[in-house]
């Protein structure tokens, strides 16, 4: 079964929303093939999807990976996947709800117009989060304010891990040479697209957090995104990139 398009979904202990999620993409008007990357989940993540592939043959993929080992290598792995087989649209989701399975649709019309990367922005018409404290909200503002500054790429939303990306974006970056693997993943692959001259757009959406499961967010990828926009910036003083 072809589809022009494919959603990598990072799994680590998502039993409670993996089945809805799955059958909710399946559901949407265009047709979506899904790739499942997950990191040895001890819930039994890995068994709920390879139970569903008898009934989405073709369509449900799963790559299993052997502990936790990081989001970004989680989604460097779909990437040279999804370059391996037929995809012109390549998206990243979260397996828990917060991004809404129908924004898919809005993402890949975004590229089919004229978006090489497009993003599905929280903060391009104002904050568009539900269910999040306080304190995580500023902290999510903020760190794309920091990245503006430090970086100069005008972005609203640098932080945001709901994407489609036109295959040409994912087959120029040198995937090999992204370095971050938590929060400034993200940051680093936008950063990477506008380096090459890639034109990217942000899309509104509503971020809803998490009502089951557990969030994998901590200090150290903070940290990571942190101190890493500052190293970005000055490697890529140094880097041929077109």
């Amino acid at each position: 079964m072809l589809s022009d398009s494919l959603v990598i979904i990072p799994t680590y202990n998502e039993k409670e929303n993996i089945e809805k999620i799955i059958r909710k993409v399946f559901s949407l008007t265009h047709s979506f093939h899904i790739l499942i990357i997950d990191d040895g989940s001890p819930d039994g993540t890995a068994s709920i999807v390879k139970h569903l592939q008898g009934e989405f043959a073709g369509k449900l993929h799963i790559e299993e990976r052997s502990g936790k080992l990081g989001l970004g290598t989680a989604y460097i792995h779909g990437f040279q996947w999804a370059l391996q087989h037929t995809y012109e649209f390549i998206f990243e989701m979260d397996a828990d709800f917060s991004h809404n399975p129908e924004d898919l649709v809005r993402l890949r019309e975004a590229c089919l117009a004229d978006a090489d990367v497009a993003i599905g922005s929280r903060y391009i018409k104002g904050v568009n989060v539900v269910n999040w404290p306080m304190d995580r909200v500023l902290m999510s503002y903020f760190a794309s304010v920091y990245v503006r500054f430090i970086t100069g790429i005008n972005i609203q939303d640098a932080t945001a891990g709901f994407k489609c990306y036109r295959r040409k974006v994912l087959s120029t970056i040198n995937l090999n040479k992204i370095r971050f693997v938590g929060y400034a993943f993200q940051i680093e692959m936008k950063f990477t697209a506008i380096q090459h001259g890639f034109r990217v757009v942000e899309v509104p959406i509503i971020f809803t957090d998490r009502t089951e499961g557990t969030s994998k967010m901590s200090t150290k990828i903070f940290r990571e995104a942190f101190l890493g926009v500052i190293q970005m910036k000055i490697t890529s003083w140094f880097r041929k990139y077109k």
